[in-house]
């Protein structure tokens, strides 16, 4: 599924932020990425969405070699990957039923086939009564959630986290963790970068750790 080779990343001039990076992990696995603030996790992430390339080393993703990997073949390749982002980048304009379902439509599904789908997921993840809002109505917690259920609508090969359970309670946080779970189950590769020791204590799964650009097994 993934293999990173000897993978050193810098932002312009500056020192290194990733160094000598090296991993595999099997399709189906299950891993949490933990660190302290700075030591990499979201850059890591971005390589791992395409967002960035590394400037030295070799990462092979979903089969593909990402340095060969033609401009115009990242699209195709991103869709295969859900990704939830600190950010949320939600799309303002859209309803929250609207933007949890634009994988689907980007893909071209028909709303007829996806509709009672979509409502599930916003039901799972508590926002049932918010599907006709927008995001500006909604708070940090609600565009939060909302960003996971867009990131797992398509099933995507794999999933990839940055801190998805930082502005929701333990309870909701236990819930959405069981959510990652049951996609893991059902075939997809889940990386959920975070903070949150109890989150980690709670699943079953390998814990890479970055400190200071490097990157360790921890368990």
């Amino acid at each position: 599924m993934i293999r990173f080779e000897n993978v050193g990343l810098r932002y312009g001039t500056g020192p290194e932020v990733l160094r000598d990076i090296d991993f595999e992990l099997a399709p189906g696995s299950f891993q949490f990425l933990a660190g302290p603030s700075g030591a990499g996790k979201s850059s890591l992430l971005k390589l791992l969405f395409l967002a960035l390339r590394p400037t030295r080393g070799l990462i092979t993703l979903l089969g593909r070699d990402v340095a060969t990997l033609p401009r115009d073949d990242l699209p195709e390749l991103r869709r295969e990957i859900g990704v939830v982002f600190q950010e949320f980048r939600l799309l303002n304009h859209l309803t929250v039923f609207e933007n949890v379902a634009l994988p689907l439509r980007v893909a071209g599904a028909k709303p007829s086939g996806y509709s009672t789908d979509v409502l599930e997921l916003l039901s799972w993840v508590g926002l049932a009564d918010h599907a006709d809002a927008y995001p500006p109505v909604l708070s940090g917690g609600e565009k939060q959630r909302a960003a996971i259920a867009r990131a797992v609508i398509g099933r995507p090969h794999l999933l990839l986290a940055d801190e998805p359970t930082g502005n929701v309670d333990p309870a909701l946080a236990r819930r959405l963790l069981r959510l990652f779970v049951e996609m893991n189950r059902q075939g997809t590769t889940v990386v959920i970068a975070t903070h949150d020791s109890h989150l980690i204590a709670q699943a079953k799964a390998t814990v890479m750790e970055l400190d200071g650009g490097r990157l360790r097994l921890a368990a």
